[in-house]
């Protein structure tokens, strides 16, 4: 097979030019003699990989310097429980905005260390839209209030970023950071897993603002506390290095396309290219309401199982990979990250017509 697009939700594609990087540089760094995969994280070489590495994502994302880049590890799904252990402390109480399957997990973990209401839901409609966050509707003695910004298996995206006063808002970011402009200044923490728009799976970044460090629950573990990061740049133990220095070519590759601005307009003309020809077809739907979408994570169907499955087996064989949708959602998904060349989108809508044609 010549060409493949994988459209895999994560661990996701990585820029071509960063796998030739990696591929150049991979038994020898920058003549060290050795691959970073064998490198001390103690090393100068290395600490020199996760400096650029946090001083890129800072110009990237415009990060104030009230905010410690921590380099973690357990995948964003860790954070469910190091979050409310660390921030969950003060009235011990959190709104979890439920708006997919992750924010679900992520609420009953946290049901664990307080008193978790989930007043605003998507739930009534099977998490087809992303609801108004009416703070009207919450408690002002709140910890913190949590957010999914994109829906990595139901393909919603949240429309706007909500002004929630004195209390921290908290974003899981895993599935859409990088991808368009937010604010860092109106969270009070952002986590996100690298395995869709930052590099290899193994590395889960936080973006932490330093007021809310050093208050983690009683006997809160070593490891899950951040002031244990923050204190020590983030080697208090060894980090996933190679998956660091991963990252840092993906932020280095984003910085050379434009930066987020540039990315963002490539994303939207992507998602729009997809989203006009499932809403002209008709074999083809959408079940996420317009307003909503995902500029990320896009998932259609087909009028019945049998031709979803049809649809799923002849795509792999033109090289169209990876394009089952999630068992809870069902059909198809094409998730479209940073990396996915516009000219794969393209790919995908040519073989979407063509199927179409001979399915009528």
């Amino acid at each position: 097979m010549e060409e493949v697009y994988n459209f895999s939700a994560g661990p996701a594609v990585l820029p071509q030019e960063v796998k030739s990087i990696v591929q150049e540089e991979l038994a020898n760094y920058r003549q060290t003699g050795m691959s970073v995969m064998e490198m001390s994280h103690r090393s100068n070489p290395f600490q020199d990989i996760i400096d650029e590495a946090e001083a890129l994502l800072r110009e990237l994302m415009n990060i104030p310097d009230n905010y410690h880049v921590l380099f973690l590890q357990g995948g964003a799904s860790l954070q469910f429980s190091m979050l409310p252990m660390n921030l969950l402390t003060k009235h011990k109480k959190a709104e979890y905005v439920l708006t997919g399957s992750w924010s679900v997990k992520a609420a009953k973990e946290a049901e664990k260390f307080g008193d978790i209401t989930t007043k605003i839901s998507s739930n009534d409609k099977n998490f087809t839209y992303y609801p108004t966050v009416d703070l009207t509707t919450l408690s002002t003695d709140l910890d913190y209030i949590h957010i999914t910004t994109n829906n990595t298996i139901e393909g919603t995206v949240i429309p706007s970023i909500p002004d929630t006063k004195q209390i921290p808002l908290v974003a899981d970011m895993s599935s859409n950071i990088l991808s368009e402009h937010y604010d860092v200044s109106k969270f009070g923490l952002i986590y996100a897993g690298a395995q869709k728009n930052i590099g290899p799976a193994g590395l889960t970044i936080a973006i932490v603002r330093e007021d809310l460090i050093g208050s983690p629950i009683e006997n809160c573990p070593t490891l899950l506390n951040y002031e244990t990061y923050s204190k020590n740049q983030s080697l208090y133990n060894t980090p996933p290095t190679f998956s660091i220095y991963v990252a840092k070519l993906v932020f280095e590759w984003l910085k050379q396309k434009g930066g987020i601005a540039a990315i963002e307009k490539t994303n939207r003309q992507k998602a729009g290219m997809l989203y006009d020809f499932i809403d002209q077809s008709k074999l083809f739907h959408s079940l996420v309401k317009p307003g909503s979408r995902s500029l990320m994570n896009i998932p259609f169907t087909a009028e019945s199982d049998e031709l979803n499955a049809a649809f799923i087996k002849q795509a792999g064989e033109k090289g169209l990979v990876n394009l089952k949708g999630h068992r809870s959602v069902g059909g198809m998904r094409a998730s479209i990250y940073n990396a996915m060349p516009v000219k794969g989108v393209q790919a995908l809508i040519d073989f979407m017509e063509s199927f179409e044609k001979a399915n009528k």
